[in-house]
């Protein structure tokens, strides 16, 4: 079998991840790095593969099969417009675009070109992620009521220190860390239709916020709670308790989600139901059923990138498409807005 030829521009943390996936995978190969930094030598040297230093020298002189734009954020939407001129297929990393408009702007243009682009969303390709769409969606929780979640962690001061943009504006666990949160949120819920939050920086004292208490309404009428912040020393985020990343510490007894609906509830990843026997008899003075749903632990980024391959050959369309990269966004942009503002913001249909 031919492996498809797949080219990763930019080789920050991001980048050589999807390289480590590349080395290791039985149906897509790394054809070449794309990288101007001196560093990006050295990784495309271990991996054995040419490196170019802009896409136009890639286009130039080595066509793969698709790309990966793992470049910095205000980068992506000229970087996608520039692969989709040349019909190269990509999986743009999230963010979709730095700004609301100037994604509608890049949607556009894919609609236009017919563009085949999978948006970086990682853990829509998490096998827990399935199963619990899968437990919320059977209807086996009853009507959805609400939603409760945690991106609650520590980042240590050497994050800062190593790149001190992330302690000033355009930066903060909203831009960089809720966009996560907010695809899985609309995966298990549907769409948001509003959001309102306060957020505080008085922990770090820098200028963008380190903690959010985010409300949120659902298109079906159910609520969601969440709480954020990169300065809480907490195990309750989807890194420290999925166990998809072995980066991080893990521990089997904490959940970031727990679903309720009018049947029952889920906790997730530890996939911890409890439902009522009968919907005729249902009441907090009545037991709950409890089980653990089944489910695997693998790493979402290789199942991404089997997927990719799979729509750069158009054996598939994207699981995430640029118009959910969008709605993602969408969503991300307004809680800033109403942590700013101190506004209830409604959140406009695509």
């Amino acid at each position: 079998m031919t492996r498809t030829r797949i080219a990763i521009a930019g080789a920050g943390y991001i980048g050589q991840a999807h390289i480590d996936v590349l080395l290791q995978s039985s149906t897509c190969e790394l054809s070449a790095v794309v990288d101007p930094s001196p560093q990006a030598q050295a990784l495309a040297a271990k991996a054995g593969v040419p490196l170019y230093k802009s896409l136009e020298e890639l286009l130039d002189r080595d066509r793969p099969d698709g790309v990966v734009l793992a470049t910095p954020n205000q980068f992506h939407v000229p970087h996608a417009l520039l692969c989709m001129a040349a019909g190269l297929p990509m999986l743009l990393e999230k963010p979709v675009a730095s700004t609301v408009a100037e994604g509608r702007a890049l949607a556009r243009q894919a609609e236009e070109h017919n563009a085949r682009i999978l948006i970086g969303h990682h853990r829509a390709h998490s096998p827990i992620m399935a199963k619990a769409c899968e437990v919320v969606h059977s209807g086996a929780l009853g009507r959805l009521v609400s939603v409760m979640g945690s991106a609650v962690f520590f980042k240590p001061d050497q994050y800062f220190s190593d790149a001190p943009w992330r302690s000033q504006p355009g930066a903060g666990p909203i831009l960089l860390n809720m966009i996560h949160e907010v695809h899985n949120l609309r995966m298990l819920a549907g769409e948001v239709v509003a959001v309102q939050a306060f957020a505080s920086n008085a922990v770090r004292n820098f200028q963008v916020e380190d903690t959010v208490a985010i409300n949120l309404r659902f298109a079906s009428g159910a609520l969601g709670s969440f709480m954020l912040s990169d300065s809480a020393a907490s195990p309750r985020s989807w890194e420290q308790t999925s166990q998809e990343n072995k980066a991080y510490a893990s521990y089997d007894d904490e959940d970031c989600y727990v679903i309720a609906g009018t049947n029952g509830s889920l906790s997730v990843p530890t996939m911890r139901l409890k439902t009522y026997p009968s919907a005729q008899d249902r009441s907090w003075w009545k037991p709950f059923e409890v089980g653990v749903v089944g489910m695997i632990r693998q790493d979402p980024l290789v199942h991404q990138m089997e997927h990719f391959g799979a729509v750069v050959r158009g054996e598939v369309e994207p699981l995430v498409s640029v118009q959910d990269g969008l709605a993602n966004l969408r969503v991300t942009e307004a809680i800033a807005e109403a942590a700013k503002s101190g506004r209830v913001i409604e959140i406009e249909a695509q």
